[in-house]
């Protein structure tokens, strides 16, 4: 159940909708920084700052079909939470819908990629941008800690997955990646290839046909984005990422953006998550016409 839509330009009803956005107040097994549970409203006052058209895309948003279902009403278990998220997406996806989740901590992202991948035709694959490697298999006792997910991801969905922007996580992790010859860039490699070649060499690994796209705000230094539930420093920029956003959005099943905590700062984190969630919806409307 989902209520307070607000989403500028998230004009159309759901029955008419390509795009349905919807908001996550979820932030039980944040581990450093609390607060991602009112990023979703923060975003949705935040896009009230921008233009409904896109420029570099020729495209008006207020005339693509987006919804605001508004914010799923969250339990206080994550297990619950998940299985709960996981029914009313799985509703979104088998409409034939682009789910995009206003996150809310990044454990939130496994039910989305499910209903994704229950829905793919051909072979699919997941991206995340993040600064962590969230491989392990349960963390402070709970197995559904939001430093998990993409260990659970491998696990449950699929392990035709690719990580971008990561620095950070203990010794055993990268050797899990490795191991398990997990691909993964750091900010390094992104920086070095330029946007155009990384997504090139991501298409070409994931070989499919659709994808997830997950970004955990971390991923970005957080010069650009102080509000951040684990902030890690020598990040991504905002101009790499958006690239990355416009480069695999037409390709992808789903979106989200996760683990801002908007009391951190004035309200830029928060501004720029709500920009990377246009970009998306552009780019990937764009490539439709």
């Amino acid at each position: 159940m989902f209520y307070r839509p607000g989403m500028v330009d998230a004009l159309a009803d759901y029955e008419s909708a390509g795009y349905v956005l919807f908001g996550v107040p979820f932030d039980r097994t944040s581990s450093f920084r609390a607060g991602s549970r009112w990023a979703p409203d923060a975003m949705r006052s935040a896009s009230a700052n921008f233009e409904s058209y896109n420029a570099f895309f020729d495209i008006d948003l207020a005339e693509l079909p987006i919804h605001d279902a508004g914010n799923f009403e969250a339990s206080v278990l994550v297990d619950d939470v998940l299985s709960e998220l996981s029914l009313d997406v799985d509703g979104i996806t088998e409409d034939g819908k682009i789910p995009i989740m206003m996150g809310g901590e990044h454990s939130l992202t496994l039910p989305c990629v499910k209903a994704c991948a229950k829905r793919a035709q051909g072979k699919f694959g997941v991206v995340v941008l993040d600064a962590h490697f969230d491989l392990r298999d349960e963390f402070e006792g709970v197995k559904y800690n939001h430093a998990c997910v993409s260990r659970h991801i491998l696990d449950e969905v699929t392990d035709n997955y690719v990580t971008i922007g990561v620095r950070s996580g203990p010794k055993e992790e990268w050797d899990f990646a490795k191991d398990n010859d997990i691909c993964y860039y750091t900010p390094e490699e992104v920086t070095s290839k330029g946007a155009d070649t990384l997504i090139g060499e991501i298409k070409e690994y994931l070989d499919c046909d659709s994808i997830y796209l997950s970004l955990d705000m971390d991923a970005l230094d957080p010069a650009y984005a102080p509000a951040l539930g684990t902030p890690e420093p020598f990040g991504l920029s905002s101009l790499e990422v958006r690239d990355i956003i416009r480069g695999l959005a037409p390709m992808s099943a789903g979106f989200d953006v996760m683990e801002i905590t908007p009391e951190y700062d004035s309200g830029q984190t928060a501004i720029l998550g709500a920009k990377f969630i246009r970009e998306f919806i552009a780019a990937h409307a764009a490539s439709m016409e």
